[in-house]
């Protein structure tokens, strides 16, 4: 009778030292031969697509800690500041004053007719959409690829139609930067490239930001992730929008990037849910955090 029980264990220890082993010898069988990488010029749809960046949910209770230089958090709609680092601080802007640029186009109006290119609106780098002398088109698709992609030679361009020359345009942006409260700014060009004198702050740009999102012609722009342009040779190139805000937080709707090498990198972005608008300036951040600096303003605008 006592040898059934240890017939029974030793049976266990068996097949537990069987399996073990197994086990222990599976590493080492061969692996399968790798299918040899076929060659192509196209991209796999994986490739192609843009990432969406995981961005960790937004305490409301806590106000976010940023790394950016200067930052304001407005509400939208009555120009209340929710937060605020450094907002007065004097700086430069780089292509966020491109909204002020925008701004005035579109409150200029004859946005579906078509204006001519000049050989001096070419004069500019580095990010250009290589429009040439002679060629003609319609404004709103010049202001579109603007918001959208950052043109510096198309904001000459739109600057000298409007004004004349870019000295003029610049003068009318002084004079408009006035009237919506910017007393700490100076602009010299259309496009926020350095120059010396030119600067704004965090606080001032939030203004400008302010009357470009009620402006039904710039925030149906604005919020475009991306654009077909079509070139005069009969071309099409499929741009996306510079902001990653925008592409990967469903609840932002806007705004526009900025980058040189004296203002750091800068975001004007807004959101909106649940009836609530809010928008986040962020000036002289750095690259690894100025979009997840912007979406935890933003973020934190909405749900507190």
């Amino acid at each position: 009778m006592l040898l059934l029980p240890a017939l029974a264990f030793m049976t266990r220890r068996l097949i537990t030292f069987a399996l073990a082993c197994l086990f222990a010898l599976a590493p080492l069988a061969p692996a399968a031969p790798k299918k040899s990488a076929k060659k192509s010029s196209a991209t796999s749809p994986a490739k192609r697509s843009t990432p969406v960046e995981a961005y960790a949910a937004i305490d409301p209770n806590v106000v976010p800690s940023i790394r950016a230089g200067s930052a304001i958090l407005i509400d939208a709609e009555s120009g209340r500041v929710l937060h605020e680092v450094d907002a007065d601080k004097i700086r430069p802007v780089a292509s966020t004053q491109k909204l002020l640029t925008a701004l005035l186009v579109a409150e200029n109006g004859g946005l579906d007719e078509r204006m001519q290119i000049v050989a001096s609106d070419t004069w500019a780098e580095p990010s250009k959409l290589y429009i040439k002398a002679g060629e003609s088109y319609r404004r709103r698709d010049l202001l579109k690829i603007l918001l959208v992609k950052s043109m510096n030679d198309v904001a000459r361009a739109l600057a000298r139609d409007n004004a004349g020359s870019v000295a003029e345009f610049a003068k009318k942006m002084n004079r408009r930067a006035s009237e919506l409260g910017m007393s700490n700014s100076n602009f010299i060009n259309p496009n926020g490239l350095p120059e010396p004198g030119q600067y704004s702050t965090a606080r001032d740009m939030a203004k400008v930001a302010m009357a470009a999102y009620r402006n039904r012609s710039i925030r149906e722009m604005v919020r475009l992730k991306e654009i077909d342009w079509r070139f005069p040779s009969g071309k099409v190139t499929t741009f996306k929008n510079t902001n990653r805000v925008l592409r990967n937080y469903a609840y932002c709707n806007g705004m526009k990037t900025g980058y040189t090498e004296a203002s750091g990198f800068c975001l004007i972005s807004s959101a909106s849910s649940d009836g609530r608008n809010v928008i986040a300036v962020v000036l002289g951040d750095v690259r690894d955090a100025i979009w997840t600096d912007s979406y935890k303003l933003l973020a934190w605008g909405l749900a507190s």
